[in-house]
């Protein structure tokens, strides 16, 4: 079969009038995901040099004395204090500057967790203080939940390179995470992304079919029990803002749920 040449001056003007149609790619027989975004190379190198640490399974050992430690805190300052000086989280050993708790009100009728922390709450020693945080405090003011949330992570040290925590580093996180559930008792929780809301509900399903779905969050013991809501990331909604309608959504139904009688 043999292959016709265009002549160039064509093949100039046929670009040409597609450049002013409006055509900005040019599609291959087979898909290609052209979302997917290539980590830094200082990202690569980051992950490259804790694969082998992230990929060793947590020890028995640690997640034990994870549960002693959170049960033994009688207040969230305790605990806090306690989460300060636990050493069983491998992120502790990777790079992070300090512990990062919490912030917001202990009273407060809405828990709000988020994955972990990132650069600028691993300098400040709080969670979303950074511009995802910033995002997330309008957000809340303006749904009327201004002062009503407390806010913390499913992991309390940053993972480096801000990667996403794996499911062995939140799991050893989780003893401190359910015992701040129990200890303040919110009306309601909030979980922010898919890592936040698979951790803690204990699912598969991504972010994008669970987000404004009520479910249960319910610990083992203790009979603690509340209503949850997966939502987006404050982090993605700023990468992809015409999302902030569907989170904007979510945050209605929550306050909304708030003042139903208790």
């Amino acid at each position: 079969m043999s292959v016709q040449t265009l002549d160039s001056a064509a093949a100039e003007s046929l670009l040409a009038f597609w450049r002013d149609a409006g055509v900005e790619a040019c599609f291959e027989d087979a898909p290609v995901d052209r979302t997917h975004v290539a980590p830094p190379p200082a990202v690569k190198a980051v992950a490259k040099a804790t694969a082998s640490v992230v990929a060793a399974p947590m020890t028995g050992d640690a997640l034990a004395e994870a549960r002693r430690l959170a049960a033994g805190a009688d207040t969230l300052e305790a605990l806090g204090e306690t989460i300060a000086a636990f050493e069983g989280c491998p992120l502790r050993g990777m790079g992070a500057r300090q512990a990062v708790f919490c912030r917001g009100n202990p009273q407060a009728p809405v828990l709000v967790v988020g994955e972990g922390p990132g650069s600028e709450e691993d300098a400040r020693g709080q969670p979303f203080v950074g511009k995802a945080g910033q995002l997330l405090d309008l957000m809340l003011r303006e749904a009327g939940l201004e002062g009503r949330a407390f806010i913390t992570n499913t992991v309390f040290w940053r993972p480096p390179g801000n990667r996403t925590p794996t499911p062995a580093e939140q799991a050893v996180c989780a003893p401190f995470l359910e015992r701040t559930f129990a200890l303040l008792r919110p009306r309601a929780v909030l979980l922010l992304g898919g890592a936040a809301a698979k951790s803690v509900l204990g699912v598969d399903e991504g972010i994008m079919k669970l987000r404004g779905q009520w479910r249960e969050w319910r610990l083992a013991e203790g009979g603690v029990a509340a209503p949850a809501l997966p939502t987006l990331h404050p982090a993605f909604l700023l990468r992809t803002p015409l999302a902030k309608k569907a989170v904007w959504c979510d945050l209605l139904s929550l306050a909304a749920r708030l003042d139903e009688p208790a």
